[in-house]
């Protein structure tokens, strides 16, 4: 069949891709930028990618007209606390009017369950979204799903962050509330069993794995499965708007994404039939085989995607192509270069910096730096990398934004995500003669721009000559 996947650039559309094209099916990729497509170049010659923003004014013939099925995979809840309700349903509003130009069959959409007459804003906007598919002149299946489980999921990494982090919690008391997580991969296995399916049309469906466990139990079963105990302690007093600082300073998320998931946290989420496991015939897993299944894929450094990757995970919503060309007037500098004796291996040490790796040189400067920057409000350094030793355009890289990742033009070219007073790169190239350039470009905003630049100088003369120094021996 042929196959429209939005969202495809996401957690969920990354992992659903390949089973698509394992599946035998003729995949089109909507995305808002094709640059910001991390898939390799084996998997993009099998797929045809379009570009479309559904949030921007209607273009005609974008969209081809004899696609069978379209995934509605757009969310919005990450990039904004007061009006991703809104964005959620001009999106849907404006994808329906795409699909009134094809002869698509089915629209399938993964939506949150439902379960309280008064919900969060999260799930109150999944589900006008609902509402909004379902007056679109197509046959709709809605899967409503809970916490998704699975290795660089935003769930998974929040009580990953906390578990391992804290062996003893103070906690709100919506670690009480009680919810049915579902592993990533019977997901994806719903997502696709629906494909063609005439008994799922028109028609909304809970789903979520073995287990109905509370959020504490959740953070204990998983310290069980790790081989380590956690104490955790409840407390009555807590506010939403402190719960969502406490989740924010200890985990890996944004505090948009914080506020928005202690919003919804308040509400059980509890799938209330197994109709669609009795059409399909699907016996889903246990939470503590979706954590083993996650930690599996971990290990084998086999993470297809990771929530961290997306834009909302930064400070930039826009598109980054602009920032792409470093600004040559106007800027601040420091140039470092090296003669290389093996190009191939310090370009393999280019691709391994960050994360888990470090920098090369004064990681404990690096990460009270990062620690700076999250108390100011930044994106700090919690966010790592999705691989160890591939880098793709897009990619988050601690508080940093993969602009160009091109091995075979041997060079790396990174955006600034912390709190800064102006607009920063850092760049490496290795250019004919073997000789690495490394090169940090700050455009300062102003006069506190400049005295911040010039206030870390001495910093900058053993930071980044240390890196290089360091990036150079093989």
């Amino acid at each position: 069949m042929k196959i429209l996947l939005t969202g495809a650039n996401g957690y969920i559309g990354m992992r659903l891709l390949p089973q698509l094209l394992e599946l035998g099916h003729e995949v089109i990729c909507a995305v808002r930028d094709k640059n910001r497509f991390s898939i390799d170049e084996d998997t993009k010659a099998q797929l045809q990618i379009i570009e479309v923003d559904f949030l921007k004014e209607y273009t005609p013939n974008l969209i081809p007209k004899d696609i069978d099925i379209a995934y509605y995979l757009i969310h919005s809840m990450s990039s904004s606390t007061s009006d991703f309700d809104v964005k959620e349903a001009q999106s849907a509003e404006m994808f329906n009017r795409y699909m009134a130009d094809t002869r698509v069959k089915q629209v399938i959409y993964l939506s949150g369950i439902v379960n309280e007459e008064k919900l969060s804003k999260h799930l109150s906007s999944r589900k006008n979204v609902e509402e909004i598919l379902f007056r679109g002149g197509f046959n709709l299946t809605v899967l409503r799903a809970g916490i998704i489980v699975g290795s660089g999921s935003s769930s998974f990494e929040i009580i990953r962050d906390l578990c391992e982090k804290l062996p003893l919690m103070i906690t709100p008391k919506w670690v009480l509330t009680k919810t049915q997580p579902i592993a990533i991969r019977d997901v994806v296995r719903f997502l696709t069993g629906v494909i063609g399916n005439e008994k799922t049309y028109n028609d909304s469906f809970d789903i979520g794995g073995s287990d109905v466990l509370t959020y504490k139990q959740m953070l204990q079963q998983y310290a069980q499965t790790r081989g380590f105990k956690n104490w955790i302690v409840t407390v009555p007093i807590m506010t939403p708007k402190l719960s969502s600082y406490w989740l924010y300073f200890v985990t890996s998320t944004s505090y948009k994404l914080a506020m928005n998931l202690v919003d919804s946290m308040k509400m059980e989420v509890v799938a209330r039939d197994r109709r669609l496991q009795d059409i399909l015939g699907i016996e889903t897993h246990s939470y503590k085989e979706a954590i083993a299944m996650a930690f599996k894929k971990i290990e084998q450094n086999l993470v297809i995607s990771s929530w961290k990757d997306s834009m909302i995970s930064g400070r930039f919503q826009k598109n980054l192509e602009k920032y792409i060309q470093v600004p040559k007037y106007g800027v601040l500098k420091d140039e470092q270069k090296r003669k290389v004796k093996d190009a191939q291996a310090v370009l393999e040490n280019i691709w391994k910096i960050g994360g888990e790796n470090g920098w090369y040189y004064g990681n404990w400067l690096w990460k009270i730096r990062g620690f700076i920057d999250k108390l100011t409000g930044g994106v700090g350094l919690r966010r790592g990398r999705t691989h160890p030793d591939k880098i793709f355009p897009g990619d988050a890289l601690d508080f940093w934004r993969v602009l160009l990742a091109d091995k075979e033009a041997k060079r790396l070219l990174l955006f600034a995500e912390m709190k800064l007073p102006g607009e920063a790169w850092l760049e490496f190239k290795i250019d004919e003669n073997n000789v690495l350039h490394q090169t940090a470009t700050f455009r300062p905003r102003g006069l506190k721009g400049r005295l911040y630049w010039y206030s870390i100088v001495p910093f900058h003369y053993f930071i980044f000559g240390g890196m290089i120094r360091n990036i150079v021996k093989t």
